[in-house]
């Protein structure tokens, strides 16, 4: 029997937080017209807390958030469209402890991770078999910021390629900084070792960044501070726009923001705040200028809500909760961008990262 998917029901991936023997990568099929979903399988992993797929669906990437005596990895993998089974290729050392995120560049040939408390990031080539090579270069990062705790040396939380596949923007919690790096997938070392520096604003902690699709803007998420920050995004420069918060001016609790997205249309943008907010933040995005004009928060069901998605359609958008065990399915009004509850939630444990494959 197929359970190769359709376009109204493509493949959701979800990666958790699991022990070494026990299976950290689950597969769904996702109604993008009606929220519904069923479980199609998993696959082992130790700690899968990020994923990326290749555009064709046939090759997964899941770090292996892991340290200490058990160091950092990524793994690669097949997958059967067809069947919806993913096969375990092969794994390679990150060199760096707890490997934290994951991406693909735009011609498939490489691989690129950060390293949380490694400080540090590698870059492997993608053979045409799909199984990774030996990382070609691992970026170091040094310095330290402004919170003696958080910030008293690097910290990896992002590797992400740019829209025109030209550069690598390294996000470092720990030095306050985006690394912009020159990027070359024809060559046997990729990266330019002498990146561009963007400092961004003393304890705000960038944790992830997300690029516009059609528009020259980029937007991060600052962990530590909350806040959003908007770039202008030209030539492998960074040029700073507006910095507004991910919530209520009033807002005095614990702060831990995590994940940020823009809907399919390029028209919002939303953002996950853990800590004691649990919402969600919905921006619109000023179609000239880029800037975000808040439209209001979104509780997100849930506790710790470290990752969102929004489907392909844009009819809906997902919220993983990783401390209360569940995934929350939010109908988007396209026109408003505001978010409704439907009462759908998928049970899996420790959900961290998700995707989907289009």
């Amino acid at each position: 029997m197929t359970v190769q998917a359709s376009i109204a029901q493509p493949y959701l991936f979800v990666g958790c937080y699991a022990a070494k023997d026990s299976n950290s990568i689950y597969t769904y099929h996702f109604n993008t017209n009606t929220g519904e979903f069923n479980s199609v399988g998993s696959a082992l992993l130790e700690n899968a807390s990020y994923l990326a797929i290749t555009p064709d669906g046939t090759s997964l990437f899941a770090v292996s958030e892991t340290g200490g005596k058990t160091p950092g990895a990524v793994a690669a993998f097949s997958f059967d469209p067809d069947s919806g089974e993913l096969e375990f290729n092969n794994k390679q050392p990150s060199h760096g402890d707890h490997t934290c995120h994951v991406s693909i560049d735009k011609t498939n040939k490489w691989v690129a991770v950060a390293n949380y408390t490694g400080g540090n990031f590698s870059i492997y080539p993608l053979n045409s078999d799909g199984y990774l090579g030996v990382a070609a270069q691992t970026i170091q990062h040094t310095g330290r910021s402004v919170d003696k705790e958080r910030q008293d040396k690097p910290y990896g939380h992002a590797a992400v390629f740019t829209p025109d596949n030209r550069f690598l923007v390294l996000v470092d919690l720990g030095i306050d900084k985006l690394m912009i790096h020159a990027f070359d997938p024809g060559k046997e070392k990729p990266l330019n070792e002498t990146p561009t520096e963007v400092k961004t604003t003393p304890g705000a902690g960038p944790r992830h960044i997300v690029f516009h699709e059609q528009l020259p803007f980029a937007y991060v998420i600052e962990e530590m501070l909350g806040y959003v920050d908007v770039y202008r995004y030209n030539d492998g420069h960074l040029t700073p726009l507006q910095r507004i918060n991910s919530h209520p001016a009033d807002f005095k609790g614990e702060i831990a923001s995590a994940a940020i997205r823009i809907s399919p249309d390029g028209k919002f943008l939303y953002a996950s705040n853990r800590g004691e907010s649990n919402t969600i933040s919905i921006f619109a995005i000023d179609q000239q200028t880029g800037q975000l004009q808040s439209l209001g928060f979104q509780k997100s069901g849930g506790e710790w809500p470290r990752d969102i998605l929004i489907d392909p359609t844009g009819n809906f958008l997902l919220a993983a909760n990783v401390m209360s065990n569940n995934i929350t399915i939010f109908k988007r009004d396209k026109q408003t961008g505001l978010l409704q509850p439907t009462g759908k939630e998928i049970s899996v444990p420790q959900p961290v990262s998700m995707l989907i494959l289009e």
